[in-house]
């Protein structure tokens, strides 16, 4: 696959939450608590946003190019939208961000990027659902809970939009008068869930708990993007190493080498499984709303 030392930590990362979502709802399906598969499916997107995000699908256009802000890779990755592109031409030139913000607002873009992606993934499986439900002659009460699946579909799809539109307005705005120094998160996957939970139907109390949440799981963010550095920079010099002949350096650079990777793939596993269950409590709050 070639990729980095922080992109297979991260492939670690994801395949384990896979992998415990996996057994959590082979135990649901022999209680019989799945009969309309809907965890099924959405174990399955779950999958096929992993193998496309890794270039695992077979597909060799699909995999994002391997970039870090370590070795400066900004210019090596497209952004697969003309009005993204568009606006991190006007962002790099502008003059208006130092180096450290520019990292951060090209986190901000992939971010962006990989919600697009998801939404799309989503939409196609959707779309083939709809179709198969059309097809069906006799309606029964199986094609009922289908039905209330595709409802249950069309507002996650409903979410993910929003959830776009919101993080493209955002960007725009940054691009355009650069960060502002009083913003509460920097983070964006902070930023898209506390703008969610400001929609969601949360008292005041529940929304300053969920605030005082968001700053522990940003703090846990920037721990794992220290990890991660420091697994990139611990990488180049372990190839450096190598090519030297000195066994005891070698030993100890791959020593501290092993240790990093598995911290930042505890981290990494920690991080995502924080913002399912974040992400979880909030779409709840949405439905709510919609009741």
């Amino acid at each position: 696959l070639h990729l980095s030392a922080v992109k297979l930590a991260e492939l670690h990362s994801d395949l384990k939450i896979q992998e415990k979502d996996e057994l959590s709802w082979k135990k649901l399906k022999a209680e019989g608590l799945d009969e309309d598969g809907e965890k099924e499916a959405k174990l399955r997107r779950n999958l096929n946003v992993i193998m496309t995000k890794y270039g695992m699908n077979g597909k060799k256009d699909s995999q994002l190019v391997d970039t870090n802000y370590i070795k400066d890779g900004t210019e090596s990755d497209t952004l697969d939208d003309p009005r993204l592109e568009k606006l991190w031409s006007k962002a790099k030139t502008s003059g208006k961000f130092s180096d450290e913000e520019l990292d951060k607002l090209w986190r901000e873009f992939r971010h962006h990027k990989e919600k697009i992606r998801e939404y799309n993934i989503l939409l196609e499986t959707v779309s083939r659902t709809e179709d198969i439900h059309k097809n069906v002659i006799n309606p029964s009460e199986e094609n009922l809970v289908k039905e209330e699946v595709l409802h249950n579909k069309h507002r996650e799809l409903k979410e993910k939009l929003r959830s776009i539109n919101q993080g493209f307005e955002r960007l725009r705005k940054v691009s355009h008068q650069g960060y502002d120094t009083t913003s509460e998160f920097e983070e964006p996957r902070v930023i898209d869930l506390w703008d969610m939970a400001k929609s969601a139907n949360f008292t005041e109390k529940e929304l300053e708990s969920f605030r005082e949440e968001l700053k522990h799981f940003e703090a846990k963010i920037e721990k794992h993007h220290h990890y991660q550095k420091q697994l990139e920079i611990s990488h180049q010099k372990l190839k450096h190493v190598e090519g030297t002949g000195d066994k005891d350096h070698l030993n100890r650079n791959k020593e501290k080498y092993a240790m990093l990777q598995e911290k930042t793939k505890e981290l990494g596993y920690k991080v995502k499984k924080h913002l399912q269950d974040l992400s979880s409590r909030i779409s709840q709050g949405l439905q709510h709303n919609e009741l």
